[in-house]
């Protein structure tokens, strides 16, 4: 597993993908790291979801050969729990703390009390000429502010929720 960043941050953002429609069936996990400057370090990593379904790999990519001899979500929760407490963690809808939670009840573990936030609000807040013209979906947002993401990379669209988070916080400042 690929080591987390360390030091400052000012929040997180995160984003799962899964193997199929269960929710808890997470297959690759990516942590965006902010730092107080602004400066995004990306964090991810497969998760072996211990299943034979990989209904989703048409959506992203992954397969169950991808995620052999990775880590499983409860060695990944274990790295992340801690780091990201006492901060703010984006994700881009409530799909992700959904899937987290589910991934924890598979495990019989409780979810962790992180301080879940919606990137989507916020863009909503600072975009709302989008309600009706592509909505504030990521492949929306990509094209509306020009970022440059590999969509459906759990990684990559986190770092991509993080830097919506830090282009509103510009709209609302300025």
């Amino acid at each position: 597993m690929q080591h987390f960043p360390q030091g400052s941050f000012r929040f997180f953002a995160l984003d799962v993908e899964t193997a199929n429609r269960q929710r808890g069936s997470i297959c690759q996990l990516g942590v965006a790291c902010v730092r107080p400057d602004g400066q995004i370090e990306t964090w991810s990593s497969h998760v072996d979801p211990q299943t034979d379904d990989w209904s989703c790999t048409r959506i992203h990519g992954i397969t169950g050969a991808d995620v052999a001899g990775a880590p499983l979500f409860c060695d990944v929760l274990d790295l992340l729990e801690e780091t990201l407490s006492d901060h703010v963690i984006y994700q881009h809808s409530g799909f992700d703390k959904s899937a987290v939670a589910a991934a924890c009840r598979e495990y019989q573990r409780d979810p962790p009390e992180w301080d879940w936030r919606d990137s989507v609000l916020v863009a909503r807040k600072a975009w709302p000429e989008l309600k009706r013209n592509g909505g504030h979906g990521l492949a929306s947002l990509k094209q509306y502010l020009g970022l440059s993401f590999r969509h459906h990379d759990a990684g990559e669209d986190a770092r991509a929720a993080a830097e919506v988070v830090l282009r509103a916080e510009a709209v609302f400042s300025g």
